[in-house]
């Protein structure tokens, strides 16, 4: 079963930008990878997917702000977030459509 590892995360002024990556420890290709997010006291909610082929999507909150991207060959998963908001706070997961694996999260903390 494929593992992920997820890093980058930090704590960054609203404006900064972060940029995090998830490390499979096996092939990606077959599956459409997905970034979630759960912030304390609220339900985990799905923030972005990249499928191998076609366009990304985004929950709408962070459109325009967020991209996510793909590398195959280092079997990672990126999410770029940019003008962070002190609402993006959270612990950041990625994860496998279909699968049951989750990563450990990331913390990403938006504040002055």
């Amino acid at each position: 079963q494929v593992q992920l590892v997820e890093s980058g995360g930090g704590l960054v002024q609203p404006g900064g930008s972060l940029r995090l990556s998830c490390v499979a420890s096996g092939s990606i290709l077959s599956y459409v990878m997905s970034w979630f997010r759960q912030a304390p006291g609220k339900q985990r909610e799905w923030v972005a997917n990249i499928a191998r082929f076609g366009s990304p999507t985004y929950i709408d909150s962070v459109k325009g702000r967020f991209t996510i991207s793909r590398d195959d060959a280092k079997r990672t998963v990126y999410l770029e977030m940019n003008s962070l908001k002190p609402e993006d706070t959270a612990v950041y997961y990625c994860h496998g459509l279909g699968t049951s694996t989750w990563g450990q999260g990331t913390q990403v903390t938006v504040s002055s």
